[in-house]
């Protein structure tokens, strides 16, 4: 029977036929001051996005995308990838990567700052950070609504320590308990720097974050002033932090506020000092401190103040 010749292919064809391109060449220059450190071991990449447990039918949020070595990784899994990116030089070696690939469509790229742009809808978040970014990031992000699922983040092995602390722990600060308030985190990996092209100087680590929906029925604005407070000195007792001029000063201008606006009459002899360490005896904790409080505590110190008629901002 004789050979049947096939058609030469063309150069998109052989394209998409091989699939998404095998990243950047040793050419590109990675900007380390815009937390530049491209994740290349391929064994991490692929145990990051298992994690994540992502869908078919998901829409990944994936910031400082880098070269593309988890996008491409997620784009095989998901309906959706929208990647951040500061920098216009990898915007183009990623658009590169997939280009002219069944991928491509999959992908979209949004330019710019995200600290200072709106977050788009997504079901999960699966990101290598730019490290700089770490804290206000984490907020925003869980801040945002609609709910998402769950993310998936590399940070600083330190920073990510202290989202994952307990009370007790050298780590446990104010980071820890908002986070902890509005999440459930878990730490799953440490990865080293050697992981990463060009390396950082810090060891790295992964966490996992799956918002509380719904969350805790509290003023978050307000719950941050108060831990603001109690963990500038966290070693020291509640009744002695709050007997600093600087807090009372605060907290009798909130108060007075607070007063003013309910229509209260404020007593003559008024004293703030008085009424915050009573606050503190009759909740029973004058002789705590923050380094050793759980969330349940801090929320019955919230609401003691503000059964008083004081507030934090």
């Amino acid at each position: 029977m004789p050979k049947v010749k096939s058609k030469p292919r063309s150069r998109q064809q052989r394209h998409e036929a091989k699939g998404p391109g095998p990243g950047p060449g040793p050419g590109i220059r990675f900007n380390t001051g815009l937390g530049q450190h491209i994740l290349k071991n391929p064994l991490i990449v692929n145990s990051i996005v298992e994690k994540a447990a992502l869908r078919p039918t998901d829409i990944v949020l994936e910031v400082g995308p880098g070269t593309g070595n988890m996008t491409v990784k997620m784009l095989e899994k998901v309906k959706k990838v929208i990647a951040c990116e500061l920098d216009v030089k990898l915007v183009g070696e990623l658009q590169k990567r997939v280009q002219g690939t069944p991928l491509a469509s999959k992908l979209e790229i949004k330019i710019g700052d995200v600290l200072k742009s709106d977050l788009p809808f997504f079901d999960a978040c699966v990101a290598n950070l730019p490290y700089q970014i770490s804290s206000p990031f984490i907020f925003k992000l869980l801040l945002h609504r609609p709910f998402f699922r769950c993310a998936v983040l590399m940070f600083q092995k330190e920073f990510a320590l202290r989202l994952v602390a307990r009370p007790g722990s050298p780590e446990y600060c104010r980071l820890s308990v908002n986070t902890q308030l509005l999440a459930r985190v878990d730490h799953l990996m440490k990865v080293g720097r050697n992981n990463f092209k060009p390396p950082p100087k810090v060891e790295s680590s992964v966490i996992r974050i799956e918002p509380k929906n719904p969350p805790p029925p509290i003023n978050f604005q307000e719950w941050d002033g108060l831990l603001r407070i109690v963990f500038v000195r966290k070693n020291k007792t509640l009744s002695a932090i709050f007997n600093s001029n600087a807090v009372k000063r605060l907290l009798e201008q909130n108060y007075r506020i607070h007063c003013s606006q309910n229509n209260l009459q404020i007593p003559e002899n008024f004293n703030i000092g008085t009424l915050v360490q009573g606050i503190l005896r009759d909740t029973g904790y004058s002789e705590k401190r923050a380094r050793i409080m759980d969330i349940d505590d801090f929320i019955r110190v919230l609401h003691g103040f503000n059964a008083e008629g004081i507030h934090f901002s």
